[in-house]
Order: C-alpha cells, then structure tokens, then sequence
C-alpha cells in the first residue's frame, strides 16, 4: 500500500487557538508522545512568534528524536532564519514557509500583486535551501485561489527547490469533491511536484472528508491535528484521518507509520495539558465512541462485537469498550453486568432487580456499579418486610415549617399521616415513627455519595436501638431524603424480625 505522511499541527496550528496554549514543558512532552505515536511530522511551532516558542521548538528539536521537526515561517528573511536558527539541531529539519495566494488575501491582507507574491514565495523557498534541503511551501487560502496562479506559482516554487507543496483549506470552505479535484488538477498541471499536502480546517465540518478526497486524488501528506483542536473549527483530526485510512484499506488502499494504540493515550495526554476534553460522541477518541446504552446494540455487542463496532476499542488504546447502563438499557447487558460483578442470581431476582434498576434509571442518566451493588444489598435482603414505604413528599424552606407527608403499608393495611420536624429528614423519619409506633431510638445517621456528579445516589446508614437489640438500615436513592426514609424503614423491618426471633427463642 502506498505510504501517506503524518504532519501533526498540533503545536503550531492547535496550539495557538484560544484555550490550547502549552509552556515550553508541556509542548516538549506532548512532542515526546507525538513521536512515541510514530506521526511522520512534527510542527513544533511558529519561531519568531514569540520567545516561548521559539525555545519550545529549539527545545523540541534538540530532544525529539526519530522524527521530522518542522518550525512554520512567513515569506520573510527573519522569519526563514529565525526558524532555521530554532530548528539546526533537529535530526531531521523541515523549514516549512507560508503565504497567502488568494485575491481575498492579496487585496485585503498583503496588499501585493500577483507578481510581488510570486517573487516572495521564491526568495523565500531559495533562501529556506540555502539551510536545508527539506522545504515546504503552503499556499495560505489556496482552496479560494485562481486555479491558473495557483499552478504558475506552485511550478515556481519547485524550481526554487520546494519538496512539499501545501494547498490548505484554511478556512474550511471547500466541499470533498471540489477539494479532490482542485487536487487533482494541480496534480495534472504541475506533475513534478515531488510530495502534495493537505491542510484542511472543520468551518463545516469536511476537514476529514476533504482531507481523504485530496489522498484520493493524490495528496501523499495529510496535516491535521490531535482531537482536531486548531483555530475556529479545528483542524483535521489526525485520529480520524489515520482510522479511516486503516478501517477503509479496502476502498483507500492508503497506510500511515502511526501506532494507532497509541492514539487514546496521546488525546487523553493532550486533555490533560490544556484542561479542554473532547465532546463525548467524538468519533475514535470520545467517551461514548465504544459505548452502547441502546438494548438492542447491547445485546449486539454481547453475541458479536462486530455488529455495532466497526474497528476494536484495543487498536486506539482504549483497553475495551463498555456497556453503558442507562434507562435505555436491557435485560441483557444488565444481567451480564451483575456477572461481572460476581453475582450469579436466579432468573426471578434479576427480574426484580431489573424492574427496579429500570425505576432509578429514569431518575437519573447514568447507573454505575456503585448503584448496582446497592440495588443488590437491598433486594437480596431476607428480612420480612411489615412495614413498607408507599409515598412520601416533604416541604420545607426558609419561612414553612418542615412538614412530612407519608403513606406506608403496615401489616398490610395502608396508613397515612403528616408531621413536623426540625428539617425535611427529621419531619419524614418522626412521621415515620409516629406510623409505625417504634419505641427505638436513632444513635447514628449518616450519609454518603456512591456516585459522583449532581445526580449522584446517596447512601443513607441508620442504626437503631431498642433495649438490647441494635440494628443497622440502608437505604439509596438519588433524593437524600427518600434514601434517609427507606433506611430507616429497613432498619425498623430489621428491627422487628429480630424481636420476632427473640420471642420464639423465649
């Protein structure tokens, strides 16, 4: 299979967009990851930009082995020698220059002609060779630029001895089949252009698309960018871009030196120095990217992962993909997770708890294995149930009286009634106790989060005392005060079978 470069922009272009900027230290560690990932390319920054980075690209160069490191500069003599003067050290250097060649940009931005372009391009190729032999040349806004100039220039600048032509997408304007066949012509046009490259940015969300149209047309060097960060939109993803190319071999027939378990690692690396996480569902790197809540997907997952996973979690990094329970769950994944939690269950329990994980399901998004094994503890418990909490409501604030609304069962017979307290889980427990007519006394109360976030469920431990006997209640519930009530409900059922088994003993 034909070989299609690497160039990560991830410190260049991704990193000077808003919220991405890395120190020194941290741009030469996500270049050491950069490297272990295997890319081909490495920009490591814009030198004259600033005194960090020109340190962190002289940093990166003098370290970073086993790899091209590139420094980007302008059509200007500084800029080519303030680059080079960061790059000497680099084991492999690559000068890679920019200019504008749009109308747009010429009139606005530059304020040259055609002419006065082409002329900087090429003293700035020949004075970049006069460094290195490695040079690449971008066409800054080359997707909005005459096609006519666009090959009269890119000619011009191979002869400069320019290796690399980039055409960038820079805004994100194009569509894949305008952009493939922009390539392609170019291609036709200007056939002694040793390598093409393509530089496309997600204004519309193409950059990928556009990116495997121009290999598809010939395009032998893809720039993008680690969890596409970069400016406005971002770049390319480089892990899409290397996925696709691996997961469609049979139509693209294209490979990358990319050690694509290396892929995970290297955006949750990137997350970590900048504090920006990617979106959830996106693709190959998201946290949902190999999850499934669907039942019907879960239960596809669980016979044949190939029916709903097109390439193996294992292959980017992640250790595997994950069954996530939610109300959207089914019975399937739900009772391979209770397995994986080591409770083997006969058919009717997982029923029931099934029908309960359903109910707090619906209260909150997530259910985890903290949520589980409470749902568990509290269905496998043997104690008989003579009191059973059937509704309970409680107002409270700053000015009304916390009042208690609570309907149980006790022996069968439904009861209701209201109460006063000193707060809302002090009014439902006194209701409570006023229904069941106990004569125990609370010595411990306490509460504790199983799950993180704003829905977390709580757990609620309450002990009880009545003459010699003690007990302990459990409750959960995402509501704090539901959980206090059932604890203490399930610590008055505990109570009352051991005084039943006292009595028989007696």
């Amino acid at each position: 299979m034909e070989h299609v470069r690497i160039f990560d922009t991830t410190l260049r272009d991704g990193e000077q967009s808003p919220g991405f900027s890395m120190n020194v230290e941290e741009k030469l560690r996500m270049a050491q990851q950069l490297a272990r990932l295997n890319v081909d390319v490495i920009e490591a920054g814009f030198p004259i930009s600033s005194p960090g980075d020109f340190e962190a690209v002289k940093v990166i160069a003098q370290e970073v082995r086993g790899v091209e490191v590139a420094g980007l500069a302008r059509a200007e003599a500084e800029d080519i020698d303030r680059a080079w003067e960061a790059l000497r050290h680099a084991e492999r250097p690559l000068l890679h220059i920019v200019i504008a060649t749009s109308d747009i940009h010429l009139k606005y931005k530059l304020r040259l002609t055609r002419e006065e372009v082409m002329r900087k391009a090429v003293e700035a190729v020949q004075r970049a060779r006069s460094y290195t032999d490695n040079v690449e040349f971008s066409f800054e806004d080359s997707t909005r630029t005459d096609l006519e100039f666009l090959c009269e220039i890119a000619r011009e600048v191979v002869r400069a001895g320019a290796r690399i032509l980039n055409f960038p997408d820079t805004v994100g304007y194009a569509i894949p089949e305008e952009y493939g066949q922009m390539i392609r012509q170019i291609r036709e046009r200007v056939p002694e252009i040793p390598v093409i490259s393509t530089h496309c940015h997600d204004d519309l969300g193409l950059a990928v698309a556009n990116s495997l149209a121009a290999v598809r047309a010939g395009a032998r060097q893809v720039e993008c960018t680690v969890n596409g960060i970069g400016e406005r939109a971002g770049n390319a993803a480089l892990e899409e871009v290397v996925m696709a190319l691996r997961v469609r071999r049979d139509v693209l027939g294209f490979s990358t030196r990319v050690i694509t378990e290396q892929i995970y690692p290297t955006s949750r690396l990137l997350s970590h120095i900048t504090g920006v996480g990617v979106q959830p569902n996106k693709a190959v790197v998201g946290r949902n990217a190999f999850a499934h809540e669907s039942g019907i997907h879960q239960d596809g997952v669980l016979k044949e992962k190939l029916t709903y996973e097109i390439m193996r979690p294992e292959d980017v990094g992640i250790p595997k993909s994950t069954l996530v329970l939610g109300k959207h769950s089914g019975r399937h994944a739900f009772r391979e997770r209770l397995r994986e939690l080591g409770y083997e269950l006969p058919p009717e329990k997982v029923e029931e708890l099934f029908r309960r994980f359903k109910e707090l399901a619906d209260r909150k998004k997530d259910v985890f294995d903290e949520d589980l094994e409470a749902l568990v503890a509290d269905g496998l418990a043997e104690v008989p149930q003579r009191y059973r909490l059937l509704h309970l409501s409680v107002v409270s604030g700053s000015v009304a009286i916390p009042t208690a609304t609570v309907v149980m069962e006790v022996d069968g017979v439904e009861v209701r009634r209201a109460g006063f307290g000193d707060g809302p889980v002090d009014a439902a427990l006194r209701t409570i106790a006023e229904i069941t007519g106990t004569r125990s006394r609370r010595v411990k109360y306490s509460v504790d989060s199983i799950t993180g976030g704003t829905e977390a469920q709580g757990v609620v431990t309450v002990q009880l005392e009545e003459e010699d006997l003690t007990v302990v209640g459990r409750g959960s519930h995402t509501d704090i005060i539901m959980a206090s009530a059932k604890a203490y409900v399930n610590a008055l059922n505990r109570l009352e079978y051991l005084k039943a088994r006292q009595r028989r003993w007696a």
